[in-house]
């Protein structure tokens, strides 16, 4: 089983930065991949970011060039790191951990799942 635990959340204005933590525990030797999701009132689970255990990350549309995702491998952590926020990023914020070698834009390729927290951006 692995464990994970974000940390990082809360109140911005719009253009400001903010990083997200995720802290994964267990049996980190299983994870090929991290994966960041958030889920905004009323819409659907959607993906923002991954890295692979390669090193190789991914990105969503919306974020491309304003979000970072990195780790450390020693911490067993992965950040977000989120700059020139909008108020349309403001979204429950969600890590997750995969097993497996597959598509990280799905939200069902990920096995672990943390509590998330909460990102919210005012205009």
């Amino acid at each position: 089983q692995v464990q994970l635990e974000e940390s990082g959340g809360g109140l911005v204005q719009a253009g400001g930065s903010l990083r997200v933590s995720c802290a994964a525990s267990g049996r980190t030797f299983s994870i090929q991949a991290m994966g960041w999701f958030r889920q905004a009132p009323g819409k659907e689970r959607e993906f923002v970011a991954a890295i692979r255990r390669g090193g190789n990350t991914y990105y969503a549309d919306s974020v491309k060039g304003r979000f970072t995702i990195s780790r450390d491998n020693a911490k067993n952590t992965v950040y977000l790191q989120m700059n020139s926020l909008k108020p349309e990023d403001t979204a429950v914020y969600y890590c997750a951990a995969d097993r497996d070698i597959g598509p990280l834009r799905l939200e069902t390729e990920y096995e672990y799942w943390g509590q998330g927290t909460q990102v919210t951006v005012s205009s």
